[in-house]
């Protein structure tokens, strides 16, 4: 019989297989708004968005002049066809530049596309104030609003369920089919998004957001791109792009007089050619489609990141902040055992447990219960008129209050103890020996009291995820420290940090320690990210710079969080973190590329030039390209052609590796540099070569 960790984790591997790979059905419609796209985005005001670019087409339209008046910029120095060809190469490069951009906007189009089919129009059942229910259309609803949805019927925005409990159908927005249960009362399950359908029962549902706010709406405006604004690192590259732009610009200049003391003069169309060939354009085509890929690979990860500079500080993220329970572990921690202390028996402590929990809506609540009755508990009803206790994040305990004055409480051991002393009464060491005996075994330990008496102690069992301690190694070997977070007593969190290879833990956990701990890290110049799903994570995920919240969340979450994950899996946040890696090595390994290029070509372009005019300059034509014309057509060509080869490796990402900064920096410079410097020399001397055959 297999292993049940072993089923979970090869259910996982296999849905994650199935949900990153992108539907195929979708590519000929992809290719074709590509192929369209490249046309349109030549218009010079979205080109100057892309300084690099921008430069390429202003040499276009020049060459595009001359090709009809030779004469316009003064003398010709070359053939007609020798101009016609120089502008064809530069609509070539500036076709594919935009394809690149065109395709990876297209895929997250298509997926937009796919969203929208679930916006179509909804009638909701309204309750008015009187009880009554009105249909109306699902933009007519506004944030407070009361609806009821019954089997069958699209939930028409998003919400919080208050009345009801029903199995809902998420896979319009989680592309997963299994139903999930909907039921008031817990953050989980409480949170219901616009577009998914009720498969059962009926749900009363407040709307918690206005007409085009819903979550759906903005994943529609984020997937098309429509608020994709260029990130801090994307700004500062462009700017470094159009500064080598000018750089060449200006050593394109200075030929023009050196060409003429040396009595070998250029052309306009040369110059512009050369130009093209020595600005890094390799780069500049295809930056803006690693960005929107960065965020596609994102969102095929069932991630929605509200911003591109959200995907991007996850890339460069030195603490990860993560939850044990359901993060770390697989959450739902589940009463195993009664564990009475001398004088009480396991009856007498299973009853008062379960009395506490009667109205615990809880996993660990619901399983106390269920415990207890497999025990033979049976009569579990609390007397009337009695007053439930709600666990609290301050508290740390919840229970019940009858009408006697009878207080029976159960919760954390150091919130067990304080409700002991606040009545004037000893603490039971016994008890005290017992939680601490469950926490070395990796349990979580819950002490039950009932009034002044110590009744025992409750284990709660929960499970390591599969594989967690190679992610922490591997987060380790990047330089990014892991910190677990936990409201486990500190026995308990050391024991799971330890099995789990965290670099450190902090336990007893409230609130406000998470936002002290994320501000601890960023006094000290680090980026930190962090998961949650409750309200009263709201605010550490504002603070944090990658906040990751699940979709099974409160509003209130959502509305804090940057990333959204859509399957509500807390330990995503480590593959998001692997994501924006990816995003910025791919980045810094074209950039690497591309500039290798330029100064690949200028040595193979500029000694072709002059050879004739300054025949010392033989030494330095390694390649032997003969003509100057030869040479730049040559290197112009080259130019054009690497972009569309390099578009799938923009779009795919260069294979993310765990390894620290020193050594991505040696992989980089050794693949990408010394293959930036290589590639021209055995391209350019093969078009070369081809446009021989051809006479030219």
């Amino acid at each position: 019989m297999q292993n049940p960790v072993e089923s979970i984790e090869s259910f996982t591997v296999q849905r994650n297989d199935r949900k990153h790979k992108p539907a195929m059905s979708n590519q000929s419609l992809i290719l074709q708004q590509a192929l369209t796209g490249m046309f349109t985005k030549l218009d010079p005001r979205l080109m100057i968005k892309n300084p690099v670019m921008f430069v390429v087409e202003i040499g276009f339209l020049l060459t595009l002049v001359m090709s009809f008046q030779p004469q316009i910029f003064g003398p010709t120095l070359v053939t007609q066809s020798y101009v016609v060809g120089v502008m064809v190469i530069l609509f070539v490069t500036l076709l594919f530049a935009n394809f690149a951009e065109a395709y990876a906007e297209g895929r997250g189009k298509a997926q937009a596309d796919s969203l929208k089919k679930t916006r179509s129009t909804t009638q909701a059942r309204l309750i008015l104030a009187d009880g009554t229910e009105k249909l109306v259309g699902a933009s007519d609803l506004r944030a407070g609003n009361i609806v009821r949805v019954t089997m069958g019927e699209i939930i028409p925005s998003d919400g919080e369920v208050m009345e009801g409990i029903a199995s809902a159908d998420e896979s319009a927005i989680t592309g997963e089919s299994a139903p999930v249960i909907k039921e008031p009362g817990t953050d989980m399950a409480s949170s219901v998004t616009g577009g998914t359908k009720v498969l059962s029962d009926y749900l009363l549902i407040k709307i918690t957001s206005n007409p085009g706010e819903s979550f759906l709406d903005k994943m529609v405006a984020l997937v098309e791109g429509a608020k994709r604004q260029k990130t801090p690192n994307e700004i500062a590259l462009t700017v470094l792009l159009a500064a080598l732009t000018l750089v060449f610009l200006m050593v394109c200049v200075t030929l023009v007089f050196y060409a003429g003391y040396s009595k070998s003069p250029l052309d306009t169309a040369t110059l512009i050619a050369l130009l093209v060939c020595l600005i890094p354009t390799t780069i500049g085509a295809l930056l803006s489609a690693i960005g929107i890929a960065g965020m596609d690979r994102v969102s095929r990860f069932n991630v929605i990141a509200m911003s591109g500079k959200a995907v991007e500080a996850s890339g460069d993220i030195g603490v990860l902040i993560l939850d044990k329970t359901g993060t770390i572990t697989l959450g739902n921690r589940l009463a195993s055992e009664f564990i009475p202390v001398a004088g009480k028996t396991v009856d007498q402590l299973a009853r008062m447990a379960a009395c506490s929990s009667l109205d615990d809506t809880t996993p660990e609540g619901k399983s106390i219960v269920e415990l207890a009755k497999r025990l033979g508990v049976t009569d579990l009803n609390n007397p009337a008129n009695t007053t439930s206790v709600e666990f609290s994040a301050e508290t740390r305990s919840s229970g019940v209050d009858w009408e006697d004055g009878t207080r029976v409480r159960k919760g954390a051991m150091d919130a067990i103890k304080r409700f002991i002393l606040d009545q004037g009464w000893q603490w039971s060491s016994e008890a005290q020996e017992l939680a601490e005996q469950v926490a070395r075994q990796g349990g979580t330990p819950l002490v039950v009291a009932c009034n002044t008496e110590v009744y025992g102690v409750i284990h709660l069992k929960d499970i390591i995820k599969p594989g967690m301690a190679e992610r922490f190694a591997q987060m380790r070997t990047m330089g990014i420290k892991t910190i677990m977070c936990t409201g486990d007593n500190p026995i308990t969190a050391e024991v799971i940090a330890r099995e789990a290879g965290v670099d450190d833990f902090v336990a007893e956990a409230k609130p406000e320690d998470k936002i002290a701990l994320i501000k601890k890290y960023q006094s000290q110049g680090l980026l930190v990210a962090m998961t949650g799903d409750g309200t009263n994570d709201a605010p550490a995920l504002a603070q944090a710079d990658v906040g990751l919240a699940m979709n099974s969340g409160t509003q209130a979450a959502k509305e804090a969080a940057n990333m959204i994950d859509l399957d509500s899996d807390p330990s995503k946040l480590i593959d998001v973190v692997s994501i924006g890696k990816q995003l910025l090595i791919t980045r810094g390994a074209l950039t690497t590329f591309s500039v290798a290029n330029d100064i690949a070509k200028y040595f193979a372009i500029i000694p072709a030039i002059f050879i004739v005019a300054i025949p010392a300059m033989k030494a330095f034509d390694i390649m032997g390209l003969g003509s100057a014309d030869n040479a730049i057509l040559s290197a112009l060509i080259f130019n054009a052609v690497i972009i569309p080869l390099l578009i799938p490796l923009a779009l795919k990402g260069v294979q993310f590796k765990p390894m620290s900064a020193n050594q991505l920096l040696t992989r980089n410079i050794l693949i990408y540099g010394l293959g930036g410097i290589i590639a021209p020399f055995i391209g350019i001397k093969a078009i070369s070569l081809a446009l021989n055959l051809f006479g030219l």
